[in-house]
């Protein structure tokens, strides 16, 4: 097959339209070579979807904190949390730590 009967192929002679080309290789340089390329959009997505998981993760933490805090504003509420974290008592009052051995074993490992 000579290069005469490649040109008058109908194929070859879409190929090598100049609109063809052009259009082609613009096609190409915006998938894979500007700087808004297709693979920069879908790295962009993907950034944007964990973004939006991590958003909607901390505002779970958020209501959990606000209600943290609604908790927190009771006088009854604050003296359990500084009995039972931090070990406060009243005056003339004893506390005794009872410890079974599983916690004790427990706390070792950590």
């Amino acid at each position: 097959m000579g290069l005469k009967e490649l040109k008058q192929k109908k194929w070859f002679k879409v190929m090598t339209n100049t609109y063809i080309l052009v259009l082609t290789i613009f096609v190409i340089w915006m998938a894979f070579f500007d700087t808004n390329s297709l693979l920069i959009h879908l790295e962009l997505r993907d950034e944007i979807q964990k973004l939006e998981k991590q958003k909607e993760f901390l505002k779970g933490e958020i209501a959990k904190d606000k209600e943290i805090l609604e908790k927190m504003s009771d006088e009854k509420e604050i003296e359990k949390l500084a009995r039972e974290k931090y070990y406060m008592k009243k005056d003339k009052e004893e506390i005794f730590l009872i410890e079974y051995e599983d916690s004790i074993k427990n706390k070792q490992d950590e």
